[in-house]
């Protein structure tokens, strides 16, 4: 086996190793590219202090940008970045959609400007006002969307979109001062989840009803973390959200600004922490809802030509080496922070921010393929700039990647050679469960496999782990529960109902989620629904499925049934969330393995003060099954897949103590290994 390299590039330079190398000698020789990274983001930091004072305050563009009431001067101020617009006027049902009426003034920056007093105005632009902006360019002219606008609202008949002036006359009022992150989420439990399809209804959920009915399941459930999807205004309902239009505007479709606030300040009541699902890696490409084209250039906001749009998901891909781009993302990062109190992000895309070519089609197999001319060194510089001023806003703020590279030092702190996120999503794990279930045979399962796929990430980046996401339960794919079960899903599905693909289904849905938990990373994620094995996929309403809002919605009265076998695989959800999280399971240093019986098809290991013993085999159940542990005592069995309560067949006493002896000059315990289950052990003593 050959060693790792020294340190050259530290020698070269005089300077001690960063700790992102010295943790990994094998990025030694690219340490002049992590050192670079960090050379431009100081002295972009110093450009920006110099300019604005603050990095803090350079995030302002939200304040001075859109449509602002300035009580001093008693009126409304409209300002819109547009530098190669020739002309722009503000319309609306203030003036008549007249677009001549209320003209723009430019700016030297490209700022265009308008004041309209309350002397003239006051009775016209008031709350629920409508309005937009109309921009004359080289190639046309067109009515937009102001770029930072707060709220825009759909006419139910001309499906247009308008934004709308939101001033309640009370604000609201947030009783979560004393809510830390810290204190809330010592190892994050993910619950992700999608506001307008977490009802049982044929129809779209509001923030309201998903605090009221859908908190309390998160909070029972354990989870300590929510990750909202969809809240960013977006054209198009079944794009999940993804395809953005308005970035500092509240999805209408949902409610109202303040009923998002109320949602997040009962999630922070309840000691649930929430993050924004935040998507920064592009955009909607659409001219009459987004930023596309906004001032005529075609890459105002965007690179130019090819660049600009991805070839996969037919968007637009932003420029992140211009300063206003810059702004206009950091600005929207401090806005959701400070404007509704999320805890955090989910960066949605990083892996197509980080790279050229977007990891459409790359295998990412050595460390050349994060350092060379392949890599977006302008991407990598915002993520470091958003790092650091989500640190600045909120220090205890939460950041995760999604990122399927592997990118060293993306879960690294920015001073020691890194990129400055907490987590990144172990994006390989769910995608081998379907592989596996797919494409394997129960008893043709290689226990070395999936222990490698399990405990292969980085060491000293967190990682969360999740056997499924939404992108598992969109339609076209299948939830483990799918494939799992069956067409049994919908026909033997009563608890006493001895079928032998749902007893095979319910055992080895418990397995893989506890296992994914337990060996996958330093925090877990659940999409909504699946922790009880929800039946179907999801589709949004649209023309090939007549509009439908059939699979589009969370059918919580199957949980509900004491008679079903949901409620079970519901209640063993439950138990290793709570176990996980009294135990500070995440928090306890990766898994060591114990035992690898590849005959009996066994697995043993241990992790923080407990011991797992996952037997995988389809028929063979081991009395007297005999394993090395690390410390001597007696342990008790704290958590038992194979419990009647989780629908298993209670073949093992979970009320019985375990002693360990020594044979072979070792300590080991004896248990009853039953097939297709799960026994996890706490020493007692």
């Amino acid at each position: 086996m050959s060693s790792a390299p020294a340190f050259t590039s530290a020698a070269a330079t005089s300077l001690p190793p960063l700790p992102l190398v010295q943790h990994d000698p094998w990025l030694a020789p690219y340490e002049p590219v992590l050192r670079r990274r960090q050379a431009r983001l100081e002295a972009r930091l110093a450009e920006i202090v110099d300019q604005y004072g603050s990095l803090s305050k350079f995030a302002t563009a939200h304040q001075r940008l859109g449509l602002h009431y300035d009580g001093r001067r008693r009126g409304f101020w409209y300002r819109e970045w547009a530098p190669a617009a020739q002309a722009l006027s503000l319309i609306g049902d203030f003036n008549g959609w007249d677009r001549q009426a209320t003209p723009l003034a430019p700016g030297a920056d490209g700022v265009w400007e308008v004041f309209l007093p309350d002397k003239e105005y006051q009775d016209r632009l008031t709350h629920h006002s409508l309005y937009k902006v109309h921009v004359v360019s080289a190639h046309g002219a067109q009515d937009r969307l102001p770029a930072t606008l707060r709220r825009a609202v759909q006419n139910p008949e001309t499906h247009d979109f308008a934004g709308q002036i939101w001033r309640p006359e009370q604000a609201f009022a947030w009783t979560d001062q004393k809510f830390r992150v810290a204190n809330a989420v010592r190892e994050p439990l993910i619950y992700e989840a999608h506001v307008g399809m977490a009802l049982e209804e044929g129809r779209v959920g509001s923030y309201l009803e998903f605090a009221e009915q859908v908190l309390p399941r998160i909070e029972a459930g354990g989870y300590n973390c929510l990750q909202l999807m969809a809240v960013m205004e977006h054209p198009y309902y079944g794009s999940f959200g993804y395809h953005v239009a308005n970035f500092f505007a509240v999805s209408s479709r949902f409610g109202t600004p303040e009923e998002l606030k109320y949602l997040i300040n009962e999630a922070h009541r309840r000691g649930i922490a929430v993050l924004l699902d935040i998507v920064h890696s592009h955009a909607v490409k659409n001219e009459a809802e987004g930023l596309a084209n906004f001032d005529g250039s075609g890459h105002q906001y965007f690179h130019e030509g090819a660049r600009g749009e991805h070839p996969g998901w037919d968007s637009r891909l932003f420029d992140y080496s211009k300063p206003e781009v810059q702004q206009f993302l950091l600005s929207n990062l401090r806005y959701w922070l400070e404007e509704f109190h999320f805890d955090g992000f989910r960066f949605d895309g990083v892996t197509s921010m980080l790279y050229h070519h977007h990891g459409e089609g790359v295998s990412f197999g050595g460390y050349e393929s994060y350092f060379g001319p392949e890599v977006d060194e302008d991407a990598v510089l915002y993520l470091q700039l958003a790092a650091t001023l989500v640190r600045e806003i909120k220090r205890s703020a939460l950041l995760v990647a999604e990122d399927m590279s592997g990118m060293p030092g993306l879960c690294w702190p920015i001073a020691e050679g890194g990129i400055g996120f907490d987590y990144r999503l172990a994006m390989g794990i769910p995608d081998y469960w379907i592989k596996l279930l797919k494409h394997t045979r129960d008893e043709d399962w290689n226990l070395y496999d999936l222990w490698y796929v399990l405990t292969n990430r980085r060491d000293g980046e967190k990682t969360v782990a999740y056997a499924e996401s939404h992108d598992q339960a969109l339609v076209g794919d299948k939830t483990l529960a799918q494939w799992l079960f069956g067409e049994s899903i919908y026909t033997h599905m009563h608890h006493a109902d001895p079928d032998p693909v749902a007893a095979r289904a319910v055992a080895l849905h418990k397995q893989l989620r506890l296992l994914t938990l337990s060996l996958g990373g330093e925090a877990y994620l659940n999409f909504i629904g699946n922790e009880f094995g929800h039946p179907e996929w999801i589709d949004f309403p649209r023309e090939g499925n007549d509009w439908s809002y059939q699979f589009a919605r969370r059918q919580w009265s199957l949980a509900d049934n004491p008679d079903l076998k949901f409620q079970q695989l519901l209640r063993f959800d439950a138990a290793m969330i709570t176990l996980a999280r009294r135990t500070h399971l995440l928090a306890a240093g990766p898994a060591r393995q114990l035992l690898l019986d590849a005959e009996n098809e066994v697995l043993v290991f241990g992790r923080g003060a407990l011991v797992f013993v996952f037997s995988f085999h389809i028929e063979r159940s081991i009395p007297d099954y005999r394993f090395f542990v690390p410390q001597a005592g007696r342990y008790r069995i704290v958590l038992d897949s194979d419990n009647p309560e989780f629908g298993g067949f209670g073949r093992v006493d979970d009320g019985y103590e375990f002693e360990t002896f020594e044979e072979d000059g070792v300590n080991k315990l004896s248990v009853y290994a039953t097939n297709r289950t799960v026994l996890v052990l706490e020493r007692v003593g």
